[in-house]
C-alpha cells in the first residue's frame, strides 16, 4: 500500500519542521495531575480517553461491529484516496484548497481526518492500525497545522463557529482515535490553538459576552475534556465537566435550553431539539460515559433521562427524526432524518449502559422497536449497524416494543405531536415567541412557510420526508399551511420572522385527544386566517376561519402534498372526499370543493442549501407528487375551510366520515367539534357554542377539551394566547363538585373556572362530577 504521504516527506519545507518545537506541557500533566485535592495518574486520563475512543470506533472486532467497519472502511479509503497535498496552493484534497477561511473548507479537511482516523482505528476495516496509514495522517495534520489552523491565524470574517466547535471537535477526535500511533509532541503541536480557540466551554472567543448555551457548549465542553485528557491536564476536563453539568437543569426561559415540557430552544427562538438538541445529546451521553467512574465523573444527571423522554422520544418514529424539530437542518442533503434519528438512537444506546432500571426497562424494547421497523426499510441506511444496536436485536429477553402513543403539546415551543400506533402527526407553529423558519450560513433557503402551520403525516412508509422531498416539494404548498400565492426571493441570513400574535400552541387529554390552534399572520402579505386541529384517536380534523387578504392574489389551504417517490399510486374521488392509496383519506366537512393536482417535480438540493460547508450539489432530482388543495380565490374576505385526514383509512372509511363527526362551530369567535363523547373548541375570545346536550361557553381565550363518562367529565384547558389571567367554562351540564385537578382549578357556582394566568400556555386538567 502506498500513501501520498510519508514521514520523509518534504512537503512542509524548513518553516515546518522548525514549527515543531514544543509549547511547555503544564506542570501537573507529568506523571500525575492534580483533580482537587487527589493526584490523578497517566492511567487514569488514558483510560477515560479509551472509553471515548470506544465509543468513536467500537470495542473488539466480532460480529457486532461488522457492519459499522464495512460503512467506515469505505469512506476513509475514499478519503485516502483522493489526498494529493500540494502546499503550494495550499491544499491536501484539490477540491479543498485552504488559502480562504471563509470557504470553511479548513473545517471539512479535519472532517475529513476525522474520517481516516476513525479507519485506523475501528476494528475490522483494511486500514486497522496500518502503520503507513498512522504515517500518512501524521503528515497530513502537521500540514493542516501549518496552512489552515494555528493559533497566529485570523479568522478574516469566516463561521466562528468552525474555528471554536467544528475544527476542535474533528481534532480532538482525530488525535483520540490516533493516539497510539502518534508522537506525543505532535499532538501537543496539533492541540496549541485550542488555547486560543476554544479555552473555555462557557464563553465564545469570536465574540467577547457570549455566553455558550445548548449544543454549543457541550460541543465545546467534549473538545476541552478531550484536550485535557490528551494532555493530562486535570484541570481542563474540570472545566468541561463543570461547564457541561450547568447544561442538565431545565430553564424557564425564555431563550436557549431544555424546558419542563421537552421544548428545545437554541439560538434564542427556534425549536431544534431534533438538530442542535441531539447535538448537545450526543455529546453530554458520551462525556457521561467516558468521564464515568473517573474523579471527573458527571453526577446529577437524572435529568438526562428525562430529556429523553420529553425532549427526544416523542419525536422519533421508528428511528427517524421529525423534521419539524431540525430547522434549518431539513435543507442539508448530507443530514437528513435518519442521520439525526440515527444520532439519538446511538446516543440513547450509550445512556442505556448506566441508566437506573426504571429507565432502562422502558427505553430497551422502545429502542428495539424503533430498530427492527427501520429495518424494514430498504432504503434506509441501517439502524443495526450502530453500537450496540445488534445486540439489543438479538437479545431475546428484550421484547420489540410497540410505537409510543399520545399526545404531546409543547407550550414553549409551538408544536404538537400526535402519535397514534400506526401513524403519527405533527403540527409546526410559530408566535411572538417562537421564529417561523431560520434561514443562516445560506441554508433552508425556501422554509418560509415551515412554521405556519406545516404539517407533517408519519405513516409506514419510512421514505417520505428523507426521499428528495425537501428540494423537489413545492415550497408554496407544504402541507397544513394556507398561503398566498406570491413569488418569494430566498430567505436572507439570520432573518429571525417572529409574527406578532401570542397566539399558538394546544392541550391534550388522556393521550389520546388534542387540540391546536394559531393565528396566522403571514410575512409580506395582508394574509390573516385562524387555524385550528383537532386530534382524535384515528383522524386529524382542521378547521380555518377568517381566511382574508387583500393583495389581488389567490390564496390556498394545502390539505396534503405527498411524495410519492417514483409513481403516483391510485387515486379515488368521490362526492367530497378523495382517497390516496397507501397513505389516507381526506374528507371535506363543509362542501367545499379540493383540487388535486397530481405532477413530477424536479429541484437541486443546490436549490436550497448553498453553504459553505454544507451546500447540496447541482444534480437534479425528480419526484411525484400528488397535491391536495382548497382554493379560496383571489382577496378572499371571511373564507373558511372544514376537512379531516384519516391515516391508513379505507375508500369506505373515507367516504363514509363526514356522518361520524360534527363540526359545532367554525366561525372568529369559536372552531369546535363533537365525536362520540369527546367536545373540542378553540375560543379565540368569549364566545358560546351549542352541542347536543346545550351551550359551551367560555369567557376568554382558550383551547379546551371534554370527555365525558356519564356523570364523570375529563377537561383539559389552557390558554395559547397568554392573555388570560382566568377563564370560566359553562360546560353543557352542571357542575356539582370538582374532583381531582392541577393546582388552579375550582368549582363557580355550577361552571368551572380555571387560573391560567402565569401558566405559559400550558395545560390545567381536571375531573368534574356532573
Amino acid at each position: 500500500m502506498t500513501h501520498p504521504l510519508s514521514r520523509r516527506s518534504a512537503l512542509l519545507g524548513t518553516s515546518a519542521v522548525a514549527g515543531l518545537a514544543l509549547w511547555d506541557r503544564p506542570a501537573e500533566a507529568v506523571g500525575t495531575a492534580t483533580a482537587g485535592t487527589a493526584k490523578v495518574s497517566a492511567a487514569t486520563f488514558d483510560a477515560a480517553r479509551e472509553r471515548w475512543v470506544s465509543l468513536l470506533a467500537g470495542g473488539s472486532y466480532d460480529s457486532v461491529y461488522t457492519d459499522k467497519a464495512q460503512a467506515v472502511d469505505g469512506s476513509a479509503n475514499a478519503v485516502l484516496r483522493k489526498l494529493k497535498p500540494d502546499p503550494g496552493r495550499p491544499s491536501l484534497w484539490p477540491d479543498l484548497p485552504l488559502d480562504d477561511p471563509r470557504t470553511g473548507n479548513f473545517n471539512r479537511a479535519y472532517n475529513r481526518m476525522r474520517t481516516l482516523a476513525l479507519g485506523w482505528a475501528t476494528p475490522g476495516t483494511t486500514m486497522h492500525r496500518d502503520g503507513q496509514v498512522a504515517d500518512t495522517a501524521i503528515m497530513a495534520l502537521d500540514f493542516l497545522y501549518e496552512h489552515a489552523y494555528h493559533e497566529g491565524l485570523d479568522r478574516r470574517g469566516s463561521n466562528w463557529y468552525w474555528w471554536e466547535i467544528g475544527v476542535p471537535r474533528a481534532l480532538t477526535d482525530s488525535c483520540a482515535l490516533l493516539y497510539d500511533g502518534l508522537p506525543k509532541d505532535r499532538l501537543e503541536r496539533w492541540l496549541r490553538p485550542l488555547r486560543r480557540w476554544c479555552p473555555n466551554p462557557e464563553r465564545r472567543v469570536s465574540h467577547p459576552g457570549v455566553v455558550e448555551t445548548g449544543a454549543n457548549r457541550a460541543g465545546k465542553a467534549t473538545a476541552v475534556a478531550m484536550r485535557g485528557l490528551l494532555t493530562h491536564d486535570a484541570r481542563l476536563v474540570k472545566r468541561a465537566r463543570n461547564a457541561v453539568s450547568d447544561l442538565l437543569r431545565p430553564t424557564k426561559g425564555p431563550g436557549d435550553g431544555f424546558y419542563r415540557d421537552g421544548s428545545f430552544i437554541q439560538h434564542d427562538v427556534f425549536p431544534y431539539n431534533g438538530s442542535y438538541g441531539v447535538d448537545y445529546l450526543e455529546s453530554v451521553a458520551k462525556l457521561i460515559a467516558m468521564l464515568a467512574r473517573s474523579p471527573w465523573e458527571i453526577t446529577g444527571i437524572g435529568n438526562v433521562y428525562d430529556i429523553v423522554d420529553r425532549s427526544f422520544a416523542p419525536f422519533i418514529f421508528d428511528g427517524l427524526m421529525m423534521d419539524c424539530v431540525r430547522g434549518r437542518q431539513i435543507s442539508v442533503q448530507g443530514h437528513r432524518d435518519h442521520h439525526s434519528g440515527e444520532k439519538a438512537v446511538e446516543s440513547i444506546l450509550t445512556l442505556l449502559e448506566a441508566a437506573p432500571e426504571r429507565y432502562a426497562q422502558r427505553w430497551r424494547p422502545l429502542v428495539k422497536g424503533w430498530i427492527a421497523r427501520n429495518q424494514a426499510a430498504p432504503t434506509l441506511p441501517p439502524l443495526a449497524s450502530i453500537s450496540g444496536a445488534k445486540a439489543l436485536l438479538e437479545d431475546l429477553s428484550v421484547p420489540v416494543g410497540p410505537r409510543m402513543t399520545g399526545t404531546y403539546v409543547f407550550a414553549d415551543m409551538d408544536r404538537v405531536v400526535h402519535r397514534r400506533p400506526t401513524w403519527a402527526y405533527a403540527i409546526a407553529m410559530s408566535s411572538e415567541r417562537i421564529g417561523a423558519a431560520e434561514a443562516m450560513n445560506q441554508e433552508n433557503l425556501h422554509g418560509w412557510y415551515t412554521g405556519d402551520g406545516m404539517t407533517y403525516l408519519y405513516t409506514a412508509d419510512l421514505t417520505h420526508w428523507n426521499d428528495d422531498l425537501w428540494p423537489t416539494i413545492d415550497p408554496h404548498r407544504l402541507p397544513g399551511t394556507t398561503v398566498d400565492t406570491r413569488r418569494r426571493a430566498d430567505l436572507s441570513h439570520g432573518k429571525r420572522r417572529l409574527p406578532p400574535t401570542p397566539w399558538a400552541g394546544g392541550v391534550a387529554l388522556d393521550g389520546e385527544y388534542g387540540v391546536a390552534a394559531m393565528k396566522l399572520i403571514a410575512d409580506g402579505s395582508s394574509l390573516r386566517a385562524k387555524k385550528a386541529w383537532f386530534l382524535l384517536d384515528d383522524a386529524v380534523i382542521a378547521l380555518g376561519t377568517g381566511i382574508a387578504a387583500s393583495d389581488g392574489r389567490h390564496i390556498e389551504t394545502i390539505v396534503e402534498n405527498r411524495n410519492t417517490h417514483d409513481w403516483h399510486p391510485p387515486l379515488t374521488q368521490g362526492d367530497g372526499w378523495v382517497h390516496l392509496s397507501g397513505v389516507a383519506g381526506y374528507a371535506l366537512l363543509d362542501g367545499a370543493d379540493a383540487k388535486v393536482i397530481r405532477d413530477q417535480r424536479t429541484g437541486r438540493w443546490r436549490d436550497i442549501d448553498k453553504g459553505a460547508t454544507t451546500g447540496g450539489d447541482n444534480t437534479p432530482v425528480a419526484k411525484h407528487y400528488t397535491t391536495i388543495l382548497i382554493d379560496h380565490g383571489v382577496d378572499p374576505r371571511k373564507a373558511r375551510y372544514a376537512y379531516a385526514v384519516l391515516p391508513e383509512a379505507s375508500i369506505a372509511q373515507t367516504a363514509a366520515y363526514r356522518q361520524r363527526i360534527k363540526v359545532l362551530a367554525n366561525s372568529g369567535a369559536v372552531q369546535a367539534i363533537a365525536r362520540d363523547n369527546v367536545l373540542a373548541a378553540v375560543f379565540w375570545r368569549a364566545g358560546t357554542v351549542e352541542t347536543a346536550d346545550g351551550p359551551l361557553h367560555a369567557d376568554g381565550p382558550c383551547t379546551l377539551l371534554i370527555r365525558r363518562d356519564h356523570r364523570r367529565v375529563r377537561l383539559a384547558v389552557s390558554d395559547p394566547s397568554r392573555t388570560a389571567d382566568e377563564v370560566k367554562i359553562k360546560l353543557p351540564w352542571p357542575v356539582k363538585s370538582v374532583g381531582k385537578s392541577d393546582r388552579g382549578v375550582r368549582k363557580s357556582k355550577r361552571a368551572v373556572k380555571v387560573e391560567v394566568g402565569r401558566s405559559r400556555g400550558h395545560a390545567h386538567t381536571a375531573v368534574v362530577h356532573v
